[in-house]
């Protein structure tokens, strides 16, 4: 049986930070309080004309070298985004011509918002499980401040620039176990912006287009689905909670991965938390996240890790794994 597995891990945040301070100037807000509701301390913001996919060719550069993977090796490039460079072409032909990848690779982007990078995983591991590709380089990258109202303090302190990324190779040894993937779209006004190109279209002309979002309500639906796709992942492997070395959830809120590790039933020192380092970047905050416990020795080869995510739409995922 043939596997994909993780063999690099790569992530980047812009130089420019924000801090809760900073915010405190910019509307009525305070570093008390956001760190109490969300657990954010500050984040990252892209520098103007920085864009999505410069942000993901540092994060993929960092990924291939840890992998030992040159250009030529990368056969698959996937590019999970809600913030892409254009409409087209996809950020991830602008990220494999970036690279150098010249050898007609197989390159598109998908968007499922938070879950993206999860949803990416998934359908890469399903690439290469099926012999059509050999190595993938799949990335998470965003560069939502450029879709923010500075002047919303419900939604300007929560989110945040960055970009992660793995190598994904065929392998002999076990890796991806499982992916879950799943959305429901009749959540969609809970989270969402209003413009788009072909409704509404006069507010992303205007600017108008920012992220709109229902704080309590998203946090209970998020607490739910989170807990029942922990169930259903387990379930599918024969697991059992206990089994699980690591959870690496997406990185929103303190309070929702705080109540999915005590669904999980894991003490809070296997949960990879960097939320208060960067805040929500969406679909770059779980491979944030995975780079960063894979890079301070936390995470080993051989341990089994969960990563889950919820986001927009409303999706949902997640992926189990051996490192």
């Amino acid at each position: 049986m043939k596997y994909s597995r993780i063999t690099g891990t790569g992530s980047y945040l812009p130089e420019k930070v924000l801090n809760n301070y900073d915010l405190e100037k910019m509307v009525d807000t305070s570093h008390e309080w956001i760190v109490e509701r969300t657990g954010i301390e500050k984040r990252h913001i892209a520098e103007e004309g920085q864009s999505t996919s410069d942000l993901a060719e540092i994060a993929a550069k960092n990924a291939m070298e840890m992998a030992g993977k040159t250009a030529d090796d990368i056969d698959l490039v996937i590019v999970a985004t809600t913030t892409p460079d254009l409409i087209f072409p996809s950020t991830a032909c602008l990220l494999q011509k970036k690279l150098g990848i010249t050898n007609s690779a197989t390159a598109f982007d998908i968007q499922a918002v938070c879950t993206g990078f999860v949803y990416a995983l998934g359908i890469a591991d399903k690439f290469i499980k099926s012999s059509t590709h050999k190595c993938a380089l799949v990335v998470g990258a965003e560069t939502l401040s450029n879709i923010l109202d500075w002047t919303d303090r419900s939604t300007c302190i929560l989110f945040a620039d960055g970009a992660g990324a793995v190598v994904l190779e065929e392998s002999d040894e076990p890796g991806i176990l499982s992916t879950h993937l799943h959305a429901d779209g009749k959540y969609d006004e809970l989270l969402r912006t209003k413009g788009g190109l072909s409704k509404n279209k006069e507010l992303l002309d205007s600017g108008g287009a920012f992220v709109e979002m229902r704080g309590n309500e998203v946090f209970r639906v998020a607490v739910n689905t989170l807990g029942r796709i922990v169930d259903e992942t387990l379930e599918a492997n024969n697991m059992k909670k206990s089994d699980v070395d690591w959870l690496v959830p997406h990185q929103a809120n303190i309070r929702i991965i705080n109540a999915t590790a005590k669904k999980l039933k894991i003490s809070t020192d296997r949960v990879v938390v960097t939320v208060h380092e960067h805040g929500n970047t969406s679909a770059a905050s779980v491979p944030l996240a995975l780079d960063a416990a894979v890079r301070d020795g936390r995470i080993k080869r051989g341990e089994t890790i969960l990563l889950e995510a919820f986001g927009g739409g409303f999706t949902w995922g997640s992926a189990l794994l051996k490192y």
